[in-house]
């Protein structure tokens, strides 16, 4: 497992089980329909700890380039390594969205409505209003980023010499609640995608594959959801330069 492959998979894995639930409940007939906001927020805070899980002890499992970029902007992660992230966690997005898509095919076919089935993909403001829009996604992901700066590793002292025990798999916890706090408080405006592969490589996804009634890809939104999240990383890793300094 390389750093780079880490992201890969464990973008891949989080975006299979994050579009999954948003299929699971918004498809015609699946099992979960209908099943509600908090089973969405939920789930993918637990998508997240997944890839966390599998990610984290090879890349540190950013899984997000606004992460990518957050750490980079304040000298905690090299600008040499940041493509080969960047473009494992987008291709990741988009491995995890198609495998989606072939998992829940035949009730894609089923599905009518072609809002319910681009909403599996990708992001749609709940009023659409471009400035807002983009205000909600730089406030909820500078919340994410500039929290994520101050998650510090988990670890039990042993009773024997004080040696460190590290929690292993619970440490992903933190960086699951943070998403699931912000996907109940703020998540509510713009569908929080917080993250370029989480919006942008399933969206393309969508564009790509055949899907009976699926529409158009909502190109005019896109850079919201993409453009929105950088914005906050920035001015999440400027305020954490501030206070360093």
């Amino acid at each position: 497992m390389t750093p780079v492959l880490a992201e890969f998979i464990g973008t891949a894995v989080m975006l299979l089980l994050g579009t999954g639930v948003c299929a699971n409940v918004s498809l015609a007939r699946t099992k979960g329909n209908s099943a509600g906001w908090i089973v969405v927020i939920v789930t993918w805070a637990m998508a997240v700890f997944t890839g966390v899980v599998i990610a984290g002890p090879y890349s540190g499992a950013h899984l997000n380039p606004s992460v990518t970029l957050a750490f980079a902007a304040t000298g905690q992660f090299p600008w040499s390594d940041v493509p080969g992230y960047v473009l494992a966690q987008m291709l990741g997005g988009a491995a995890g969205a198609l495998a989606t898509w072939l998992f829940y095919r035949p009730h894609f076919d089923l599905e009518e409505n072609p809002d319910t089935i681009r909403g599996v993909f990708c992001t749609a403001p709940a009023v659409r209003n471009p400035a807002s829009n983009l205000l909600s996604e730089i406030i909820a992901t500078f919340v994410l980023i500039f929290t994520v700066f101050y998650i510090t590793e988990g670890h039990l002292a042993s009773t024997e010499g004080n040696v460190p025990i590290g929690l292993g798999s619970v440490g992903a916890l933190p960086v699951a609640l943070v998403i699931l706090v912000i996907g109940g408080a703020l998540g509510g405006t713009t569908g929080y995608s917080l993250n370029p592969a989480r919006d942008l490589s399933p969206r393309i996804v969508h564009a790509l594959v055949p899907i009976r009634h699926k529409g158009g890809s909502d190109w005019r939104y896109a850079w919201i959801a993409s453009v929105g999240p950088l914005l906050g990383a920035l001015l999440a890793a400027g305020v954490q330069v501030m206070i360093r300094s």
